[in-house]
């Protein structure tokens, strides 16, 4: 893998989006004793649902209790390579371009989720807050980095212990379908195991899919458990001292990289990613500067 490759357009962005109202998304309702925890599965059936439809895939997803975060791919070469037949079924011809289209992505997620909480509610107005928010994720590094800040969520929170535990995240997701593939299939060999990922989410690399992630599925989970039990707050478990492989890989720094983790979202901007790729993205786009953790 390439650790300097960048689309000229960015494939990858990671989006966040808040509740308005005092009631939360998910969770308890201090007020009026209600639960709400059941709209967690919401946003992640809507995930699923729409990735069906749209040309753009799941990378990592988090819900928390009146906020998620998304990692989108876009793949607009598919949508554009998707025949007249192909792009009725899914839409029309006209909606062709928003089938690899964030914007039109985060509009359907968000109206269908707030549609259905107001009707649950037995109310109107504005249930988000407002827009959503998007960086676009310009290199390999950022995109690991954002993913690993995702996932790690609920354990920064302080909500879950460990990643098994943390709920409604996609690394949740891709453990239990691995503890479950293990569990059915005990004398297949572990690269085949690591290759049956759940459907719903893009895979890693290592399997048939040409847009899988560019990193392996045992790397990434194992910079993902080593990265939580580092910034947890005052977590009482073993630190295993050995830094996980793919840090020398991509020649990553510890200590940037456990900062990444912890304030990805405060540390750039609309973009993220190396010092040379914002620069050059802004170069490209007419841009005088893109904001970069100092």
């Amino acid at each position: 893998m390439n650790q300097n490759r960048c689309s000229p357009s960015p494939e990858y962005a990671h989006v966040i989006n808040r509740c308005v109202r005092r009631s939360y998304l998910c969770g308890d309702d201090d007020v009026s004793g209600k639960n709400f925890d059941h709209r967690r599965q919401w946003l992640v059936d809507r995930f699923t649902t729409l990735s069906d439809i749209f040309s753009i895939n799941i990378a990592a997803y988090a819900v928390m209790s009146n906020h998620y975060h998304l990692v989108l791919q876009v793949d607009k070469a598919t949508a554009e390579a998707w025949s007249m037949d192909d792009a009725i079924e899914k839409l029309v011809e006209l909606w062709r371009a928003r089938l690899h289209d964030i914007s039109w992505y985060m509009k359907s997620l968000n109206e269908h989720i707030a549609r259905q909480a107001n009707k649950e509610d037995k109310c109107t107005g504005r249930f988000w807050e407002g827009r959503f928010k998007s960086q676009a994720l310009l290199d390999d590094i950022a995109l690991l980095s954002c993913m690993a800040y995702v996932d790690l969520n609920p354990i920064r929170a302080g909500v879950a212990a460990n990643l098994s535990q943390s709920d409604f995240t996609s690394i949740q997701k891709r453990i239990a379908q691995y503890k479950s593939h293990q569990k059915e299939n005990t004398n297949k060999p572990s690269d085949i195991l690591i290759s049956e990922q759940p459907n719903a989410l893009l895979p890693f690399a290592g399997t048939e899919n040409t847009k899988a992630i560019p990193f392996r599925y045992a790397d990434y989970f194992e910079l993902v458990d080593w990265s939580g039990r580092h910034i947890a707050p005052n977590k009482s478990s073993y630190i295993d001292c050995d830094e996980p492989k793919i840090i020398t890989t991509l020649s990553i720094n510890e200590d940037d990289w456990l900062i990444a983790v912890k304030n990805f979202r405060r540390q750039y901007g609309s973009f993220a990613g190396t010092t040379e790729h914002l620069r050059d993205f802004a170069h490209r786009h007419g841009k005088s500067w893109c904001k970069h953790p100092s």
